[in-house]
């Protein structure tokens, strides 16, 4: 009766977890099919499901047959009889398995057996479909590598199939080994003792068999192994040098053929029975392989190559150089001379307002917590990443940062978090938080664009379509389109909006068996019992975008940081870019152990409201892209066909620049001595942020690159010398069209100082006034903290700047204070960045910007106590009309206010 239990147990057990598999790949049908991807599903799975079932059955087989060869030997020594002595009489016996084991159950046996190993290989070999149908659509990449003379392609596309194929002939071989020797093992014991262990000739030639084929492997593997030689990282340079070449690869080559000798003589040994000769070609392979996979190596090393390295190693530094630059993308970029120590006149600034009126004075990081504090409205609403972007704004190409307005569940107070309001009710974000990076108001606070619930727009830019149902937030399924309202926005005091879902993205719920299948897949029975789903209702999941495009696409790597974008029709989409990736580049050095190929071949595009993803191909000369148009034919785009009001915010993104600037800043040097000595070697900046000393960030600006007409929208990074700050070059990225992936590289005279990051960072602690100041503010229960400095070419000069910002001990809003320029040998401190020029320029000069208070004194103040009253009478009575509309950032700007009138009604007093 327990073993009863035990049993109806496990059924249901495996039964239920089989039928959730089930349900899992059946959601997944109707997601991607909701999503119009059914041929990545298809293809995907028809490609899993065929890969393990040829490598399960044909693992199946071989082990299968492999035991069938022992059948007979088994019987046989179970069907023999046994003796012992005992007293000087011999004593015969039949062993009792020969009872139980007959040829039915033996083969059963081997059935099993069989059968688990090759559903053990079949698992081992999971998400390795994208090898196969890499080598079976392959595309050439035009170009050979410098050893083999082969195409690209056979490294990136065919070599992976071919170790693939290796790796599983070799387990075969191995597991079918273990098995036969086991079973060999326990016949022969139990039959002549451990003494004549596979003293038999019919175990001897099968053993004799596998041997031949695994030799035979061998040898390809070592063929394969010549190939990998293109991987080395041995040398001077990543990729094989003089060392790998004259010994190794010939090391290769002589122990192919001898591992293929070893495998005839095995062969031959079958009919010879010498096995002494098969111990002795097995010993001079091993002995080969350390001579000349070894010792040799290092003798040509140590005695030829590094007495006259640089000489020896030449040729194998450039193929390193060219292919590295090749497989980064670096070989398209256009170096420029730019000078150094030009000054600017004021003249200058005013021919380029464009440029002066995009500086960023805005750092995302304090942003961030202004924006949680103005903008988040409710406790459950965030404001997880600020983003940078830029819009055409009453025909002014203007640079903003923007925040996406996300509805967090996790944030929702406890007794709030029931199934109706998690799943039902409360769906989705709404709207955005939108500022241009250098405008604030009086208060030091961000002077918005788009702001509060619902959107506010003081612009040419509308929100239409606010709802954010796919975000960065949203972990969570929800379900739409039920006989619960959907929360859309608080109004004001305890009323709420509320809508329902538009789109047709979603699953629906449909009927009673289908809400069984979703209730078994999540795992929540509420589903099935639930009264208010409708059949038209569609579960929405995989809503987080960062883990909804990788499950479409999961062939893609992707870029850390998806931005908002808002259309010209009021829709809000996501952007990311996605890249192809390889680590088969040959002579390509890998970046971060991750790979040694990369382009950014994709541009997606995420519907904040409806979830439909697209992708659209704007790298058309990669291979790796060309290929998976083949496997997946309809999925790819070309971006001709992306809208023009989305192409227009189409940027280059932050982690290939930072891969390429990583790179070029020591594959620059071209010239092969040059490189070996690393005598031209740059490094990326350092900065001091928040009063630490960090890796210098890529920045976007809008600036008019030098001898060009008008503005555009970069990517720059600066780079300094080896072992030194000073700046010795700076990395452009163009954004905008026709231009867009052109990657510009200006060098400064060598001869020449041109201040770096670090050392306009010393010039400003080394700045009495500046450094006074700084103290005096964080003696005073404030906090300084420092923005990004950002270094702005101007025409044929540099403008550095970085803001400052101050910091309650007890707030959470930092506020911008000054903003600190140094041109030249200049350095000023000033609360706006036009103050600023004009101290530098010596003329008026006026950007975009409100004037910003001071930190709050009253030193020069001039208002009597009854002005100042009746001020914050004013003030008061102004937040609270603020507060009535669900102005928020008004509220927060009039209460902001306040509280330096009554600082300076307190001063005055005690005056």
């Amino acid at each position: 009766m327990k073993w009863l239990t035990i049993v109806i147990i496990s059924v249901l057990v495996i039964f239920l977890l089989m039928a959730r598999w089930f349900a899992n790949l059946y959601l997944d049908w109707l997601w991607f099919g909701s999503l119009g991807y059914a041929i990545i599903f298809k293809t995907i799975l028809l490609s899993e499901i065929g890969l393990r079932v040829l490598v399960g059955l044909s693992a199946f087989l071989f082990i299968f047959i492999n035991l069938l060869f022992t059948k007979k030997y088994v019987l046989q020594a179970i069907s023999s009889r046994q003796y012992f002595e005992s007293e000087d009489v011999i004593n015969l016996y039949q062993t009792p398995v020969n009872k139980y084991l007959t040829p039915r159950l033996l083969t059963v046996t081997y059935l099993v057996v069989s059968a688990v190993l090759g559903l053990f290989i079949s698992t081992a070999v999971t998400g390795e479909w994208v090898i196969i149908q890499k080598f079976i659509n392959g595309t050439p990449f035009g170009l050979n590598d410098p050893i083999f003379n082969k195409d690209i392609s056979e490294y990136v596309f065919k070599l992976p199939f071919y170790q693939f194929i290796y790796r599983l002939i070799t387990w075969f071989i191995v597991l079918a080994a273990l098995c036969i020797g086991l079973v060999y093992f326990i016949s022969e014991t139990g039959r002549n003792g451990l003494s004549k262990l596979f003293n038999s000739i019919g175990a001897r030639v099968h053993f004799s068999f596998l041997a031949v084929l695994f030799f035979l492997a061998r040898a390809w593997g070592f063929r394969l192994e010549q190939y990998m030689l293109l991987y080395s990282n041995t040398g001077v340079v990543f990729g094989p040098g003089y060392t790998d070449i004259h010994a190794r690869l010939v090391a290769y080559k002589v122990l192919f053929f001898i591992a293929i000798a070893v495998a005839i003589i095995i062969l031959i040994n079958l009919f010879m029975r010498k096995f002494k000769l098969v111990i002795y070609s097995i010993g001079v392979l091993f002995l080969v392989s350390i001579i000349l996979g070894g010792v040799y190596p290092a003798l040509i090393q140590n005695l030829l190559v590094k007495p006259n390295e640089l000489n020896r190693e030449s040729p194998y530094i450039a193929n390193a150089i060219k292919y590295t630059r090749l497989a980064y993308g670096l070989d398209r970029v256009t170096t420029k001379p730019f000078p150094a120590g030009n000054v600017l006149s004021s003249q200058d600034i005013e021919n380029n307002q464009e440029s002066i009126n995009n500086i960023r004075l805005w750092d995302w990081r304090p942003l961030s917590q202004t924006y949680g504090q103005l903008q988040e409205m409710r406790t459950y609403y965030a404001l997880k990443n600020i983003d940078i972007d830029r819009y055409t704004i009453d025909n002014q190409y203007r640079q903003v940062m923007l925040a996406a307005r996300e509805l967090d569940q996790k944030q929702l107070s406890e007794q709030t978090q029931t199934w109706i309001n998690m799943r039902l009710k409360y769906t989705h974000g709404y709207g955005i938080a939108m500022n241009p990076v250098n405008e604030m108001t009086s208060e030091g606070l961000p002077n918005f664009f788009i702001k509060n619930i619902p959107p506010a727009s003081s612009i040419n830019q509308k929100v239409d379509r606010p709802e954010i149902y796919f975000g960065e937030l949203t972990d969570n399924y929800v379900i739409v389109n039920t006989k619960t309202k959907e929360f859309d926005y608080p109004v004001g005091g305890n009323e709420n909006a509320y809508s329902m879902y538009q789109g047709n993205y979603g699953v629906e719920t449909g009927g009673l068996l289908r809400r069984a299948i979703f209730a078994l897949a999540f795992a929540d029975y509420k589903i099935l019992l639930a009264s208010d789903l409708q059949n038209s209702s569609q579960i929405l999941f995989n809503r987080n975008i960062k883990e909804r495009v990788p499950k479409l696409a999961p062939f893609l790597s992707f870029d850390s940081d998806p931005y908002i974008v808002l259309d010209d029709a009021g829709n809000l989409h996501w952007m990311w870019d996605a890249y192809t990736t390889s680590d088969m580049f040959p002579y390509s050095e890998p970046f971060s152990n991750r790979g040694n190929y990369i382009r950014n071949s994709v541009k997606i595009i995420i519907n904040a409201y409806t979830g439909q993803v697209d992708f659209y191909i704007s790298d058309e000369t990669d291979p790796v892209i060309k290929t998976y148009e083949k496997i997946f034919p309809g999925v790819f785009k070309p971006i001709e066909q992306m809208p023009d009001d989305l192409k227009k915010h189409i940027r280059y993104p932050v982690d290939l620049f930072n891969i390429q600037a990583t790179k070029y800043a020591v594959y620059h040097m071209t010239d092969t001595e040059m490189f070996y000595n690393q005598e031209d070697k740059w490094n990326l900046p350092t900065e001091k942020v928040i009063d630490q000393e960090e890796s210098m960030e890529p920045y976007y600006t809008i600036t008019r690159l030098p001898d060009d007409t008008k503005p555009e929208y970069v990517l720059i990074l600066p780079f300094t010398p080896k072992n030194k700050t000073n700046m010795i070059a700076w990395m452009a990225a163009r954004s905008d069209a026709p231009n867009y992936g052109d990657v510009l590289v200006y060098e400064f005279p060598k001869q020449q100082l041109v201040y770096g990051p670090m050392q306009i960072e010393a010039r400003i602690d080394q700045d009495t006034t500046i450094s006074q100041q700084l103290t005096l503010w964080n003696q005073r229960g404030s906090s300084v903290i420092r923005g990004n400095l950002l270094v702005i070419p101007i025409k044929d000069s540099l403008l550095y700047v970085e803001p400052l910002y101050l910091q309650a001990e007890q707030s959470k809003m930092p506020e911008l204070r000054r903003v600190i320029v140094a041109h030249g040998d200049k350095i000023v401190m000033e609360p706006t960045l036009d103050l600023a020029l004009n101290r530098i320029f010596g003329t008026a000069i006026k950007t975009e910007q409100e004037p910003i208070a001071t930190e709050p004194n009253t030193d020069n103040q001039t208002n009597t106590i009854q002005e100042l009253i009746s001020q914050a009478n004013d003030l008061y009575n102004h937040a609270q009309d603020r507060l009535k509309n669900g102005d928020w950032a008004g509220y927060g700007e009039a209460i902001s206010k306040l509280k330096e009138t009554l600082g300076a009604m307190s001063e005055s007093v005690k005056q």
